[in-house]
């Protein structure tokens, strides 16, 4: 790889399909679905105030997941989002080696890149513009975290995910402080 234009790796650049996001207006419904009737296993999920959304992501075998967002308030951008693409497919998430090298390779591929973020400890991404992932949205991620198994705290149910009684730390979910 040229520093003038860096060339994917011969075997490309996602090393593991992670999942299908699908932007929801009840979170509760959604996971009625996903978990009780299609018989999901609930992995992750918590309330990201800085973003303002609500996740759950639910694992189908043989490891595949759907996480589902839903905004927190009004101010948030996927209530925007929500009115005006309605609900659905929002976007999926893959795992590269790095996301620096990722984001490199394909703007000078000519492929639009946005949203990288290297700053955090344990998560870095990039997202694939719509108008060059013809019409989806690809977040390209990179982590110190271990993605494929269960991360809720001890007791955690998808009832506690919907009530907003858990909120995203350091990229786990946690019980929110209640004071």
């Amino acid at each position: 790889m040229t520093a003038e234009r860096p060339e994917a790796p011969a075997d490309g650049l996602v090393r593991r399909f992670d999942h299908v996001a699908v932007a929801v207006r009840d979170l509760g419904a959604a996971s009625r679905l996903y978990l009780d009737l299609l018989g999901g296993e609930l992995v992750a999920g918590g309330d990201e105030p800085d973003v303002g959304i609500r996740t759950m992501q639910v694992r189908f075998p043989p490891g595949v997941k759907i996480e589902l967002l839903t905004p927190l308030d009004e101010q948030s951008y996927l209530h925007a989002y929500l009115d005006k693409h309605g609900e659905g497919l929002h976007h999926v998430t893959c795992f590269v080696d790095d996301v620096e090298d990722a984001a490199r390779c394909l703007e000078a591929a000519g492929i639009g890149t946005t949203g990288t973020r290297t700053d955090r400890e344990t998560w870095s991404e990039t997202y694939v513009r719509p108008s060059s992932g013809f019409g989806a949205l690809v977040q390209l991620a990179a982590s110190t975290l271990d993605w494929t198994r269960p991360m809720l705290p001890d007791g955690a149910t998808a009832d506690d995910v919907v009530a907003g009684r858990l909120v995203w730390v350091g990229n786990r979910p946690q019980w929110k402080e209640t004071t």
